[in-house]
């Protein structure tokens, strides 16, 4: 059994927690399914609306799926939390990861 089978189980028996949530995005996330990740990291948001890690992740899900503009969005959220919560690295983090977004939606597409 997978580690994301378990934690899928853990999950189905009622288990369902921050930690659970967002161990499951993060699994899903190292298997190219953004979408999957994006419903268990919000879950894991709506548990603690200031884990830095979950928004970190979920950007990264939604940058990597090309919602671009959401991604942007959501690392201005997570970089809101983090800073409320003194996450002050994890908030660096997420201003690189907008940043770079910005700059990708103020360069007209090529196409």
């Amino acid at each position: 059994m997978s580690v994301l089978e378990n934690f899928e189980k853990m999950l189905a028996a009622g288990k369902d927690n921050l930690l659970l949530r967002y161990s499951l995005g993060n699994e899903y996330f190292k298997l190219g399914d953004y979408a999957g990740a994006r419903i268990h990291l919000q879950a894991a948001l709506a548990f603690d609306p200031r884990h830095s890690a979950a928004w970190k992740l979920l950007g990264r899900a939604l940058t990597d799926s090309g919602a671009l503009p959401e991604a942007l969005e959501t690392y201005r959220r997570g970089i809101a939390a983090a800073e409320e919560k003194g996450d002050l690295q994890a908030a660096k983090e997420m201003r690189v990861f907008a940043r770079r977004i910005e700059k990708q939606l103020a360069t007209p597409s090529a196409g």
